[in-house]
């Protein structure tokens, strides 16, 4: 018998709590979840670390669907958490979606 997985959609806020452009961070146990805006009121949700050296995506620059890190500029898609051009390596990344002005964060 297959374990059908059910997503938790926990509620963490309204979109406009989150500057757009900028991220706001949630924390989940031992884990700080970092909530992405994107200057089209896209959201993205990914762990807030970065796989080079653990920096803090949170506060980095948000621009083109990515976030850049502010401690050594490595480039992370918002959307796969996966670092851009000749880096390697990702980061964890959790579904997120709008509820009207509600931030859904998916939690398992």
């Amino acid at each position: 018998m297959n374990m059908v997985s059910i997503q938790d959609w926990v509620p963490i806020g309204s979109i406009t709590d989150i500057p757009r452009q900028g991220a706001r961070c949630v924390k989940w146990g031992e884990m700080t979840v970092a909530i992405f805006r994107t200057v089209e009121d896209q959201v993205f949700a990914l762990e807030d670390k970065c796989p080079h050296k653990n920096g803090p995506l949170s506060q980095g620059i948000v621009h083109d669907g990515c976030v850049t890190c502010p401690l050594h500029n490595w480039v992370i898609s918002l959307e796969t958490g996966e670092a851009q051009g000749a880096d390697e390596g990702a980061t964890r990344k959790f579904p997120v979606k709008l509820d009207g002005d509600t931030v859904l964060l998916g939690l398992r």
